[in-house]
């Protein structure tokens, strides 16, 4: 069915809020699980919104958790997540970074013991749409073996990047095995069986089945040198920041785990573009980087992300398709369905 943003934003924070987030974060949370939509990333939108409030409610994601401040330099910044919902604390960290890069010229700003936070290219955008230029990682449950191996060992370790250009901003979002996990998931919602080579089964055997799948392993993208970008996000996140490794993360689809923390480490790198032009020039970057847009566009390619409306293109009247038993079940969680 149709449904305008406002109205699906509006019931996701409102259930979120109903089990115990604080409106402005259950806001903020939703804002990031619309826009995927938005963005036909569906496999990191409101399907999981269910998860969310089970997680919340069972203790894996502690509503009151706030973001405390570790370490302070200046222009490295380290916060305890307190186990929460990544979407809002990760929002947080990238503007943080953003007023933090704007007074240094470059930010680091790491959150760990964190939860899981969606679609990485949401917080890209937004450093992007603010005249930054971002690289942003994450961790999660362990899904990918070593190559060579036959156990699970990192997870599908996503990352970002936002660059300012017009008339859209540069955003790259990808995840380092063949498919993001969330994708495996919508199949196994559909009851669809998965092209080859997406997966492997518990076993380290090729499958197509997504319920296998989930129980199992994913390609990484690549072959081994999608393997070796996988272990580098990996030691950016659960590595420098913690405190688990994707292999103690708690599995995000396993409703046996839904009391545990997850514990995920998120890290963002914030460079502000006016003061990193070789020759000291304030718009030098911002010129080649439109310029570079332009050549692939004039090569007959596109810019990452260009297909994507910015946030700010966003309005309440926009429309996303979600499913009529998505929809109806998101209704009958609320506490008093409307």
């Amino acid at each position: 069915m149709r449904v305008d943003v406002a109205t699906a934003r509006g019931r996701a924070t409102r259930l979120l809020t109903e089990v115990g987030v604080r409106p402005d974060r259950a806001a903020a949370t939703a804002r990031a699980l619309v826009l995927a939509e938005v963005w036909g990333l569906a496999s990191h939108g409101l399907l999981r919104l269910p998860v969310y409030l089970d997680r919340t409610i069972a203790g894996g994601y502690p509503p009151d958790a706030d973001l405390k401040v570790v370490t302070d330099t200046g222009a490295l910044i380290v916060l305890d997540g307190g186990g929460g919902l990544g979407h809002w604390q990760l929002g947080e960290a990238v503007t943080l970074g953003t007023e933090r890069a704007r007074e240094h010229g470059v930010a680091l700003v790491a959150v760990g013991d964190s939860g899981h936070c969606g679609a990485l290219g949401v917080f890209a955008a937004d450093a992007a749409e603010a005249g930054m230029a971002a690289l942003i990682f994450s961790t999660g449950p362990a899904v990918l073996p070593p190559w060579g191996g036959d156990e699970r060992l990192l997870s599908t370790s996503p990352l970002a990047a936002g660059f300012p250009t017009k008339p859209r901003p540069v955003v790259v979002d990808l995840a380092m095995s063949t498919v993001a996990r969330g994708k495996i998931a919508t199949y196994a919602a559909r009851g669809e069986a998965l092209p080859d080579g997406w997966a492997l089964d518990a076993f380290g055997e090729p499958t197509n089945d997504p319920d296998a799948a989930l129980a199992g392993m994913l390609s990484p993208l690549g072959g081994a040198k999608g393997y070796a970008l996988a272990f580098m996000v990996e030691a950016l996140t659960a590595g420098l920041v913690g405190p688990t490794r994707a292999q103690q993360v708690a599995d995000f689809f396993d409703k046996e785990a839904s009391h545990r923390r997850q514990g995920i480490a998120h890290l963002t790198i914030i460079i502000d573009p006016t003061r990193t032009d070789g020759a000291g020039r304030a718009t030098g970057a911002q010129a080649r980087l439109l310029e570079l847009a332009a050549a692939a566009q004039n090569a007959g390619g596109r810019v990452p992300g260009a297909r994507r409306v910015t946030p700010a293109e966003v309005t309440d009247e926009t429309e996303i398709e979600i499913p009529d038993a998505l929809w109806e079940l998101l209704r009958q969680r609320m506490v008093a369905p409307t």
